[in-house]
């Protein structure tokens, strides 16, 4: 069984931005390791001729034609937003902050 501590998932926790109580914690460990180590096994089983995939069927993405089309003036969809700046969303700064 992988070995991932309380600590780790506290850690990861704050890098996603989330807030855990102390038995969140408790319990997601055990989870993670878990999973972790089902990733593992999984991985141990796939050989050199198993292709990599990250759907079990073939995807393809189907894109449209980018055409411009008539839409909102700036000062329209600026309208209803709680703050704007030089003709732009005003949202609040988050790069640079410590986790």
């Amino acid at each position: 069984m992988s070995t991932l501590s309380r600590a780790d998932v506290a850690r990861l926790a704050a890098l996603a931005r989330i807030d855990m109580s102390d038995s969140d914690l408790d319990r997601l460990s055990g989870q993670i390791a878990a999973i972790v180590d089902a990733v593992a096994l999984v991985s141990e089983v796939a050989g050199q001729d198993v292709p990599a995939t990250s759907h079990p069927i073939p995807m393809s993405n189907v894109h449209r034609a980018d055409e411009v089309r008539p839409s909102l003036a700036p000062a329209d969809a600026l309208a209803a937003a709680p703050e704007a700046e030089d003709g732009r969303f005003r949202v609040p700064r988050i790069l640079g902050e410590e986790a």
